[in-house]
């Protein structure tokens, strides 16, 4: 018996059409470029959500049980309660009738409409900050600022700021050193991390002075295309990383959310990316593009102390908020 419900549990859970109180609904399948569809209507009511058109044929709505999901035809960028949240695979439209991809119902909707749970008694202790680059990889360079310095000072700030919360905290590098991407994962597990978190700044050349704003990455699922895409090749193969794929999800949205909310920053979106960081970490894991150095605004606030300061509290804030949604009891 235990044998034969297994199957049928991940079969439903696939198509991403299991709801929190275990009910099933039906949805006729549509093949379109090597991915299975459904009907956003038949999904939105096995999650009871009710649909509407803000535009007809061009942006509806879903709406229910505390979540507000926008999506736009034959788009990849969505809206999930007010924040962006880009797709591996567009919106389509099928004979007038609003198609959403499977495999997003399940890597992108169910963890934020049913956030994942730890076991109870389990409690998150220790998080791995990665300051990105270091030693002979200046990262981005603005003028003489280079990116290095800037993810160390953040993750400095932050690692303060998490301890007074009461977390252990560790760093891939704590000085002005290289560290191989692989190797930075490793470290994180070693010291028996529960959460990872990579640290980043932007920069442009292109239109410097209007492009601003953070977004938050995370781990591509299997057979799904990355935000930003290139140099990735053509493997879009399982790697450990996504064995945390609803987690990783999790954490990206709440930590993007607080950045936007509590310094009203320009929303950029929760992304998905194939780094060799996400890639290989074992537990949950996010890196973070904190603004543009780029940007003659943000970029003078990143080269200060007391902006960095804020950005180390709400990145804070959105790892209290997933600790919160994920654990019992908390």
């Amino acid at each position: 018996m235990r044998w034969v419900i297994t199957p049928l549990i991940l079969v439903a859970t696939a198509l991403g059409l299991l709801t929190s109180h275990g009910a099933l609904a039906r949805a006729e399948p549509v093949r379109v470029a090597g991915q299975d569809y459904a009907r956003v209507s038949d999904w939105a009511r096995a999650n009871g959500l009710e649909v509407r058109w803000l535009k007809r044929d061009e942006t509806l709505q879903l709406s229910g049980r505390g979540a507000k999901v926008v999506l736009t035809v034959d788009s990849r960028e969505a809206q999930f309660n007010g924040l962006s949240v880009w797709l591996s695979f567009p919106v389509i439209e099928r004979s007038g009738v609003p198609c959403l991809s499977q495999a997003e119902m399940q890597a992108t909707f169910l963890p934020l409409l049913t956030p994942p749970k730890n076991r109870a008694g389990v409690r998150l202790k220790t998080i791995c900050l990665d300051p990105g680059h270091g030693g002979r990889d200046p990262g981005l360079c603005v003028g003489s600022k280079q990116e290095k310095k800037y993810t160390l000072l953040l993750a400095q700030e932050l690692g303060a700021q998490l301890r007074k919360a009461g977390w252990k905290v560790c760093f891939t590098r704590s000085s002005d050193r290289y560290v191989d991407l692989p190797e930075r994962p490793e470290l994180a597990g070693s010291q028996h991390a529960d959460l990872f978190i990579s640290l980043h700044f932007n920069a442009t050349e292109n239109s410097a002075a209007s492009v601003h704003g953070t977004q938050v990455f995370c781990l591509t699922p299997p057979g799904a295309r990355s935000t930003n895409a290139q140099g990735e090749g053509a493997d879009t193969s399982a790697c450990t990383g996504n064995r945390n794929n609803d987690r990783n999800l999790f954490l990206a949205y709440q930590v993007q959310k607080a950045l936007v909310q509590n310094l009203s920053l320009e929303d950029r979106g929760v992304r998905r990316a194939r780094f060799a960081v996400l890639r290989d970490a074992t537990m949950p894991a996010v890196l973070v593009e904190a603004g543009f150095m780029s940007h003659p605004v943000e970029g003078r606030k990143i080269f200060t102390a007391a902006y960095r300061r804020q950005l180390a509290q709400a990145i804070a804030a959105g790892v209290a908020a997933y600790q919160r949604q994920v654990t019992p009891g908390a």
